[in-house]
C-alpha cells in the first residue's frame, strides 16, 4: 500500500478510507465505488461478515442491481468487490 497525494491510502491503485467499521474503496471522481460494512467480527476483532456493494458515488444509498453480497473474510470482500467495480467501470455504465 503507498499514500497518493491527497493522502489517501492507495490499494492496487485506488484510494481505500476506512472510517470504523464502514471501508470505501475507489475514485470519488468515477460514476461507482465499492463499500465494506463489516457487520460483526470474532472474538480477536477480525471481521467475519462483510457486507459488499458497488454504490453510485454520488449517491452510496444508490446501489447498484446485483452488485451486493456477503463475505466472510475481508480480503475476499475486497477482491470481489474489486472486480465488480474495475468491470463496471470498464464497461462505462
Amino acid at each position: 500500500m503507498e499514500l497518493n497525494k491527497n493522502q489517501y491510502v492507495l490499494y492496487k491503485g485506488l484510494p481505500l478510507v476506512r472510517d470504523g467499521d464502514f471501508i470505501c474503496y475507489g475514485d470519488l471522481d468515477e460514476k461507482y465505488i465499492l463499500t465494506l460494512n463489516i457487520l460483526s467480527k470474532d472474538d480477536k476483532s477480525n471481521p467475519n461478515m462483510i457486507m459488499v456493494q458497488i454504490c453510485h458515488s454520488d449517491n452510496r444509498n444508490k446501489i447498484v442491481k446485483g452488485k451486493q453480497t456477503f463475505k466472510n473474510d475481508l480480503f475476499d470482500a475486497l477482491d470481489i468487490g474489486r472486480e465488480w467495480l474495475l468491470h463496471l467501470l470498464k464497461e462505462g455504465k
